[in-house]
């Protein structure tokens, strides 16, 4: 009897030893916010630097895809743009030689008046005839005529020249459009890296075709790793967002590697518990997946496996 109870004693002991630490509250694995870059344009692959494992930083240009069409296309809609000021006049320029023709005729009147004033002072002084006065008034008379009708002249030809340039300069706008739109597909032919993160997986080669919308590598933020763990009904009273928990990961045979971590997700809709995590008999309950925020200090990996722990806290 005595040898049985100390055989009892044995194993409590050794079960104590072997436990790592308090029973885990829930369990899953590692996963991290990932993005898949995909082409925007159709081409060549000029250049592609995205290599796995490697670290990209958000803006930098990874890739360049071939756009020569469209760079020539917005460089030919640029050249009619500057070729539709050479198509628009000015109105002083166009209107030079009438404009001189008025100044001639400005002049000839100012003569003229002097030769009326001239003669009306001799018609007084009976030097004059009054058939001389009136020849002379006919005269500064008919030339204000003409001055009006040049001026006029002027004023036409300056609307003129006005219509037609709006016409020419209205052309501008759906110009500057395209030019927009060719400029546009010119910069999506550079690959730009949407995060900062590790290039998990590389879809294409340098060389290759690209079309819009084909995978051209996959990049994750593994500065933070997410926890995606499951709890069941029991367990959602004692779990709320934001909540600071414990995560924790096996660190050799015998011991865990903790973790601080912040519940950032809580299902809103129950499922039946993931058949790679759980025994058989416990797939038949119904649990509540949660994902945990965990600064990862460079051990944390995707995929791995880890635990959470709230209840003991």
């Amino acid at each position: 009897m005595k040898q049985l109870v100390s055989i009892a004693a044995s194993l409590a002991l050794l079960a104590a030893c072997t436990n790592k630490g308090p029973q885990a509250d829930a369990s899953g694995n590692f996963e991290a916010d990932e993005v898949i870059v995909s082409a925007r344009q159709n081409g060549e692959l000029l250049s592609f630097q995205a290599q796995e494992g490697a670290t990209l930083r958000a803006g930098d240009t990874v890739g360049q895809i071939d756009v020569k069409i469209p760079a020539l296309q917005q460089a030919q809609v640029e050249a009619s743009i500057a070729a539709l000021q050479q198509k628009t006049s000015s109105p002083a320029e166009r209107n030079q030689l009438v404009r001189k023709q008025l100044a001639v005729q400005e002049a000839q009147l100012e003569q003229l008046l002097r030769e009326q004033r001239r003669t009306e002072n001799l018609v007084r002084e009976d030097a004059a005839t009054r058939k001389q006065l009136d020849d002379i008034n006919s005269q500064v008379e008919q030339m204000r005529r003409q001055i009006a009708a040049t001026r006029q002249q002027i004023n036409v030809d300056d609307y003129t020249t006005g219509v037609q340039n709006r016409s020419v300069l209205s052309e501008k706008a759906p110009l500057q459009m395209a030019a927009a739109q060719y400029a546009e597909q010119v910069q999506k032919g550079l690959i730009i890296n949407p995060i900062t993160g590790v290039v998990l997986t590389r879809y294409a080669l340098q060389g290759e075709l690209a079309t819009v919308g084909r995978p051209l590598y996959k990049i994750a933020n593994t500065d933070t790793l997410y926890l995606r763990a499951y709890a069941d009904g029991t367990q959602l009273p004692q779990i709320k967002l934001g909540q600071q928990v414990t995560v924790r990961i096996d660190q050799g045979r015998k011991d865990y590697k903790s973790y601080t971590g912040t519940i950032t997700w809580i299902a809103a809709k129950s499922e039946f518990t993931p058949k790679t995590i759980q025994t058989k008999h416990e797939r038949a309950n119904l649990v509540y997946a949660i994902k945990i925020k965990v600064k990862n200090d460079g051990f944390l990996k995707i995929g791995m496996y880890g635990e959470a722990l709230w209840s003991q806290q």
